[in-house]
């Protein structure tokens, strides 16, 4: 028996039409998993869609502002309709914090936007997860950012677990990756010297949806080629 067959799994990845996001959900789908890619964006949704096609798990997307409540509601409602259970989320959906300008110079609006997005976002998604999984009391895979979750929903058999990254390529790191100076100062400092990319979070997305998983919990798994211990 392969342990990391997902076949009849289904996982909510927020932000998952583009970088991490679309690593992680490539990785599961071709495990098998059926994933639902929450996303604003219909077009990069459908784009995210289409690159696996071809994939054995289902791929279902929805438009959803993680920031709105009745956003993720909606989303949940609709994802469950479709694909009938959720049984891991991945609250991966973030935007940056005001480029490279000053802190400063940011306004009170883009700070206020960043943590509805990046930090109320996932209160709101896990919340709408965590409902489900513990009405439906059932073991799976929920990746949280607070070990007192995992405390809070292991009688109930949800796992949680933080997946944190390092410096990524991808659309939203496009431009400060651009920059010779940044590259320059950064890439010295990360041990197997190169920047990261979606895919390598896959493998360990498709491990916390398995039942490999199942007595692991209430972990941080840092992903950054070494970064943090350089």
């Amino acid at each position: 028996m392969n342990i990391f067959d997902l076949t009849g799994r289904v996982a909510v990845i927020t932000g998952g039409n583009g970088g991490i996001g679309l690593g992680i959900a490539q990785a599961l789908a071709g495990a098998g998993c059926s994933v639902s890619i929450w996303g604003r964006n219909a077009d990069k949704n459908k784009a995210a869609s289409a690159t696996m096609a071809s994939f054995p798990g289902k791929v279902d997307t929805r438009i959803c502002d993680v920031s709105d409540p009745a956003s993720v509601k909606e989303a949940m409602k609709a994802t469950l309709d479709a694909l009938g259970r959720v049984d891991g989320c991945f609250a991966n959906a973030g935007i940056g914090g005001g480029g490279r300008r000053a802190f400063i110079d940011r306004t009170e609006e883009e700070w206020r936007k960043m943590f509805a997005t990046n930090l109320d976002g996932v209160f709101h998604v896990f919340q709408a997860a965590a409902r489900h999984m513990t009405e439906r009391a059932t073991k799976a895979a929920l990746n949280a950012l607070c070990r007192a979750l995992a405390v809070e929903l292991a009688r109930y058999g949800v796992t949680a677990n933080a997946i944190l990254p390092g410096w990524i390529k991808s659309d939203m790191t496009a431009g400060i990756m651009a920059n010779d100076k940044f590259v320059a100062n950064v890439m010295p400092r990360i041990p197997v010297r190169r920047f990261g990319e979606p895919a390598d979070f896959g493998g360990i997305a498709v491990y916390l949806m398995s039942k490999a998983s199942s007595y692991h919990t209430a972990d941080c798994f840092v992903i950054d080629g070494g970064y943090t211990a350089f």
